[in-house]
């Protein structure tokens, strides 16, 4: 009838109605149901309605029923390969909220009363009212409310574990970017990545040095400097009244080797606790601020670093001698003048004596010994340029020095013997004579000092009695080079052969070959041995086993210069060119500097390289630093975790209630922290 009134579908109606429906839209003609929370119908009346379908689940969309009009794309032929499915758009980490630009006048209001409807329903309602809704939304809307409830469905792991779980989680990430990066995400995770554990863990990972090891330096200046005045009492002790015993073991505890003479027994500072211009830095309190340093110097080692060049000569000379210390860098040439530049290769003084070539000098402190064809020792203060002392006795060219103590010096000479000598007083000691030709090579450990002479023979002498101990007879022809740690002797010869002897009974416990010339390049470490020939070849051995490990084709002539320590092996060739390789795999990680005409020397510590080459019939030296910059590094993080301190100066303090991080805090009172 025209003009007559139609009922309201109720909800079970239309419910009905959009279950019989075959189309996959509902009507657009269809009556709108009355709102939510009106009078009418009856609130009695939606539960019995939802009573007699409480068996029934919520039905998903329905799907068409009439046929495709399009015929099967031919690429969806079961002989035509199937398509790669749709990618899935990517997750954003917000999604964006619905746009209220075209609301309607009345939606704010028809909310407001939906949301105090829900808010009155039981968790049964809700969800019968929730499926009731979803029913009705399309795909796109299907997909607006997963990703609008997904995140919040998302928890973080480390808001609900222990401290203890989530730091054995983060000890299984050994990616130091990565945990940098998910220090980042919230406040808690970058309470986690701040215990010293995470980096305790990954300094081991990576090999770098103990943080007590690498630290003890810094903490001996920390404990000397006046501005550790401001807490009352430091370890301890009355700031006034701190024990000399305690520094003096520090001082014992950092005596080390050289790192241009691995033999010679030397006290050196921290390599990070001078800048580029020479001013001390802030020293790592934790095991992130070390970690931070040493793998930004790291890196540095393999893709970066800043060169310095220095003309050392107007004129060509010949690099005999290059020894890198903490305070000098000090270089000999073949014309009679000693070179004495800062840390920075800033020059300071030339030491002029020799009347001829020196061939070879030792640093100790601010004292230098040097010796060459004019057959002189002469003792050396660098601090203000002048000779000492002028030790006369050798016959002729000196061609070997090594010193035991800051006292003690021993020379070999072409005139066969060795000269033990006190640099105190200028006199000789003692003559050790044995040996039938020149005295090429020697090192000293403790009591003992081994020389290699051209008459092919080796002999270990004693440095208190003076005399010949053991002669080791083997080689067959001159002996080059020796390396000598207290309990092995490493002799290089012309033969292409090394022997590896024992110094308490003189019997070779092997002879490593491999090289196809004269082996002049030596150095041990612990159970690894590092050769460089004249045939080109660097040979990496383990004493262990007695066997070669890395065998690397490093230059195209000889290589002049040779070092390595825990990580890296630094080769220079008269070739022009230096080399870095990896000790562990052997791998050639980069080479350093440009190829020059030939390369004399290389000596390298933790963060300096030092180069002396031949370009352009100049000779040439390039310093190469791999600390980082000062502004990145920031100010050194204070360790929240004991287990960062010194063991030995932990058990050395007595119990007081002031403890190391008091010390700390009174150092750092007006520094904050950065993150890594």
């Amino acid at each position: 009838m025209e003009g007559a009134y139609v009922h309201p579908l109720s909800v079970s109606q239309q419910r009905a109605s959009f279950i019989e429906s075959d189309d996959d839209e509902i009507s657009p003609t269809m009556p709108s149901p009355s709102p939510i929370g009106s009078s009418s119908p009856s609130r009695l009346s939606r539960r019995h309605d939802s009573a007699t379908h409480s068996h029934a689940h919520p039905r998903p969309l329905p799907t068409p029923s009439r046929p495709l009009a399009s015929p099967i794309p031919h690429n969806h032929l079961p002989s035509a390969p199937a398509s790669p499915p749709t990618p899935a758009p990517s997750p954003t980490p917000h999604q964006r909220a619905p746009s209220w630009t075209n609301a309607g006048e009345n939606e704010d209001a028809f909310l407001r009363d939906a949301r105090s409807h829900f808010s009155r329903l039981d968790a049964g309602e809700r969800q019968r009212f929730l499926a009731e809704v979803l029913n009705l939304c399309d795909s796109h809307q299907l997909s607006f409310v997963h990703s609008f409830v997904s995140p919040r469905l998302k928890k973080d792991p480390f808001n609900i574990l222990p401290n203890e779980l989530c730091l054995r989680i983060l000890a299984f990430v050994d990616d130091p970017k990565t945990l940098a990066r998910a220090s980042q995400v919230s406040q808690r995770w970058h309470e986690l990545l701040s215990d010293d554990l995470t980096w305790k863990i990954l300094c081991d990972k990576h090999a770098y040095r103990r943080l007590s090891e690498a630290s003890i330096e810094n903490l001996k200046q920390f404990f000397e400097s006046p501005t550790t005045a401001l807490s009352p009492r430091v370890m301890g002790y009355p700031a006034r009244s701190r024990p000399t015993s305690l520094i003096g073991s520090i001082d014992a505890a950092f005596m080390g080797a050289s790192s241009s003479a691995p033999g010679l027994t030397t006290k050196r500072v921290d390599s990070g606790s001078l800048s580029q211009s020479g001013h001390a830095r802030h020293k790592a309190l934790s095991y992130k601020s070390h970690f931070k340093q040493r793998y930004m110097v790291e890196t540095a080692w393999r893709t970066g670093g800043r060169a310095i060049c220095r003309h050392v000569t107007p004129d060509q000379g010949v690099v005999t001698s290059l020894h890198l210390t903490s305070k000098y860098i000090v270089v000999a040439l073949d014309n009679a003048k000693i070179h004495v530049f800062d840390p920075d290769g800033e020059h300071q003084k030339t030491l002029s004596g020799h009347v001829m070539g020196v061939w070879a000098m030792v640093p100790w402190g601010d004292i230098l010994v040097s010796g060459g064809c004019d057959r002189d020792v002469r003792v050396w203060d660098m601090s203000t340029g002048e000779s000492v002392h002028t030790l006369r006795g050798h016959t002729s060219t000196v061609r070997c020095l090594k010193m035991s103590n800051d006292g003690l010096a021993i020379s070999g000479s072409r005139d066969t013997t060795l000269r033990v000598w006190d640099i105190e007083t200028g006199l000789c000691k003692n003559v050790l004579v044995g040996h039938q030709a020149s005295v090429r090579c020697l090192e000293i450990k403790d009591d003992l000092v081994v020389s290699g002479s051209y008459d092919t023979t080796a002999r270990v002498w004693s440095i208190s009695e003076g005399r010949c101990l053991r002669v080791l007879n083997g080689h067959y022809s001159q002996i080059y080079a020796i390396a000598f740690d207290g309990n092995r002797i490493a002799t290089g010869s012309l033969d292409t052969s090394v022997r590896i002897w024992d110094p308490h009974t003189g019997q070779c416990q092997a002879i490593l070959q491999g090289h196809t010339s004269l082996v002049g390049q030596l150095q041990m470490r612990g159970q690894t041995l590092v050769t460089g020939g004249s045939d080109g070849s660097v040979r990496v051995w383990s004493l262990k086993k007695m066997a070669p490990i890395h065998r690397l084709a490093a230059h195209d002539n000889s290589v002049t210069s040779l070092q390595f320590d825990e990580t890296r092996v630094v080769s220079g060739g008269s070739d022009g060119r230096v080399k870095v390789w990896d000790l562990k795999t052997g791998q050639l990680v980069r080479e350093l500097s440009t190829p020059a005409q030939a390369v004399w020397r290389v000596a390298f510590e933790e963060e300096k390289a030092v180069i002396m080459a031949s370009r352009q019939d100049r000779t040439i030296m390039e310093v190469w630093s791999f600390s980082p910059p000062e502004e990145v590094l920031g100010v050194p993080e204070r360790s929240s975790s004991p287990m960062s301190l010194p063991e030995e100066l932990v058990r050395g303090a007595p119990d007081d209630d002031t403890t190391m991080s008091d010390a700390f805090d009174a150092r750092r009172v007006s520094h904050s922290s950065r993150a890594i």
